[in-house]
This record gives C-alpha cells, sequence and structure tokens, in this order.
C-alpha cells in the first residue's frame, strides 16, 4: 500500500503549524511529527552546536517517519528544510515502501507575515522569518514547490495539499 510523507516547510507566520494541524486530521490514518518538539527536547544546561542539534533533529524525524509508515501511517511534518530534503528523501528510500513524499515550502508577502508575527505577539521572530523567506524562496530545488498562503484561508490551502494539487516525488 502507498504512503505518503507530507513535508510542510516555511517561515515562522507562514501557516505551517495551522496547516499540518488540519492536514494531519483530515488524513484518514496519520501522525503530525513537528520538529519544534523534538528540538525542544534539548533541555539540559549543555546545549549542542546549532548544526549538531539540527542534524539530530532530522535523525529523529527520519527514525518517526519510518517507524510511523512501517506501521501503516501517513506521516505529516510540521518543520523547516534548508538543506536536509535530499538526505530525507535517501532515507526514506532505505525502507523500501510505497511512498509519495509532498512537498511544500509555504510563503507570504513579507507584509502578511510581519502583519501575522506581531498578531502572535512574537515580533522577535520577525528578522528570522524575513530572512527565511528570502532564502527558501531563492533556493532554486524550491521554486516547483513554493505555495503562496498570502490570501488563503487555512482551510483552502488544506483542501488543496489533501487532494494533492502539486507533489515531489521520491
Amino acid at each position: 500500500m502507498t504512503r505518503n510523507v507530507y513535508i510542510i516547510s516555511g517561515p515562522c507566520g507562514v501557516g505551517k503549524s495551522t496547516v499540518t494541524k488540519g492536514l494531519a486530521r483530515k488524513l484518514e490514518r496519520a501522525v503530525l511529527v513537528e520538529g519544534d518538539l523534538i528540538s525542544a527536547m534539548f533541555v539540559g544546561e549543555e546545549q549542542p552546536a546549532w548544526e549538531e542539534k539540527l542534524s539530530i533533529v532530522w535523525q529523529n524525524l527520519s527514525s518517526l517517519t519510518k517507524n510511523f509508515l512501517l506501521n501503516g501511517y501517513d506521516v505529516v511534518i510540521d518543520y523547516v528544510v534548508e538543506n536536509e530534503l535530499e538526505w530525507f528523501c535517501k532515507e526514506l528510500h532505505q525502507t523500501r515502501l510505497d511512498i509519495i513524499l509532498h512537498y511544500y515550502v509555504l510563503r507570504a508577502d513579507p507584509d502578511a507575515l510581519v502583519e501575522r508575527i506581531t498578531k502572535r505577539g512574537d515580533t522577535g521572530m520577525i528578522p528570522r522569518s524575513l530572512e527565511l523567506l528570502h532564502q527558501l524562496e531563492n533556493k532554486e530545488e524550491n521554486a516547483p514547490h513554493l505555495y503562496d498562503t498570502t490570501n488563503k484561508e487555512p482551510n483552502v490551502i488544506i483542501e488543496e495539499i489533501a487532494n494533492n494539487i502539486t507533489r515531489y516525488s521520491s
């Protein structure tokens, strides 16, 4: 049986959490894996360097995803993908399962991001969000996967993703 993995990436304020939660609820047999929750598991006084922490988070995302797939679940991942997509695809390929990887990089106009983040009271995140927006939008491999959320309601985005409007096959 074909299993689906949905990776929803994008900067802070673009709607990743709302979309991934709604998408996971809409799918018949699915789990939601939030990369930020894995990252937050590091609680000790001594923290690894950012690159090491990121590597460990992605290793855990891979392990959890493979485990859920092997147990018959579709997986929705909420996390920013910077340079990890190719590695992640190779990891999934090792399962020898029939997997369709759906990859979306959510984006919104800078003014919309600033407004959304300000509403949440997270104004300290604005510079990082705008930097990530620029970085993700200008990555050539992301071009076919960009999805503009600026003037769309979350339920419309969820519906379009669930109905496989676009897809990236691993």
